[in-house]
């Protein structure tokens, strides 16, 4: 066996039909872009996203061992890191090619933020170079359904979804004519919500590696900073509707915007979690999530 130097995503460790058994997709394997799209959408569909590894006192693991026993073994999800480290094995195996790149959430920011989000840059085999790759981005929690092509402006509508992949703005040198905050990207995902068009995050075409996730998770579990310590949050996305817990919150978007929420009690959570979401926590986890969120919110 070669030496493993990191650059690959240990797709030999990975039991595919377990992962397709979870995802419930019994179609063709065969590394092609209808392949990918379906493969796309059965991995959105049916992992949830969230973060309570964080609420629950543990640290979120990266090994793929430890990714497919949370993500396929049960009935869990997780988040960018976890779902990309996991859809980008299972691309390897097939014999797709497939790169990760780092995002960075802004969500209609203009403030610029730190990259903590992943994305897969992937192509077929033989697939003509003058023909766009595909964004995979089976990890926000928000869809896409479906890859999206790198065609800039290209707007997608999947099942009454909006998005949009678009150049964004470049900077090959910055100098002292750099106008403050120009930071240098790519490409920008847009998504269509209620309001229009929103720029869900930003990255450049810089490719990152497993030590890279390992670096980049650390900071998103870890940080008292980080948003997702601070709270549980959690999402569900399908073509009806997008399902979001945020803290106590939970609310409901359908693809026309229209959306309604309602709040929660502490002790709502295990339930609401087993029927929008399909999360069962461990019967030991249950106290500890309805503890750390009915505790006082922290300055």
């Amino acid at each position: 066996m070669s030496e493993d130097l990191g650059y690959g995503w240990q797709s030999e460790l990975l039991d595919l039909p377990a992962y397709l058994k979870r995802v419930g997709y019994g179609g063709d394997l065969t590394p092609t872009a209808a392949t990918l799209r379906a493969l796309h959408r059965a991995h959105v569909t049916s992992i949830p996203f969230e973060n309570l590894e964080i609420m629950l006192g543990r640290p979120v693991e990266m090994s793929l061992e430890a990714v497919q026993a949370k993500l396929v073994g049960l009935p869990r999800g997780g988040y960018c890191f976890e779902h990309n480290r996991l859809f980008a094995a299972v691309l390897e195996r097939l014999g797709f090619e497939v790169a990760a790149l780092a995002g960075r959430v802004m969500l209609g920011a203009e403030r610029l933020r730190p990259p903590t989000h992943a994305l897969l840059h992937v192509r077929h085999p033989g697939q003509p170079r003058d023909e766009p790759a595909r964004l995979c981005d089976v990890g926000f929690g928000a869809g896409p359904l479906e890859p999206l092509p790198f065609t800039d402006g290209a707007e997608a509508v999947q099942d009454g979804w909006g998005f949009r992949l678009q150049r964004g703005r470049t900077a090959t040198a910055l100098g002292p004519d750099t106008a403050p905050g120009s930071a240098p990207t790519d490409w920008e995902m847009h998504q269509r919500g209620a309001d229009g068009w929103l720029r869900r995050h930003m990255f450049a075409m810089n490719e990152v590696f497993r030590v890279d996730f390992d670096v980049l998770n650390y900071y998103v579990y870890a940080n008292p900073r980080s948003p997702f310590a601070a709270r549980p949050f959690v999402q569900r996305f399908s073509p009806e509707a997008l399902h979001v817990l945020d803290g106590t919150t939970l609310s409901v978007t359908r693809p026309d915007g229209a959306s309604e929420s309602r709040e929660l009690a502490p002790e709502d959570l295990p339930e609401t979690l087993a029927r929008d979401f399909g999360i069962v926590l461990e019967e030991d986890d249950v106290p500890r999530l309805i503890d750390f969120v009915g505790r006082p919110a922290r300055a």
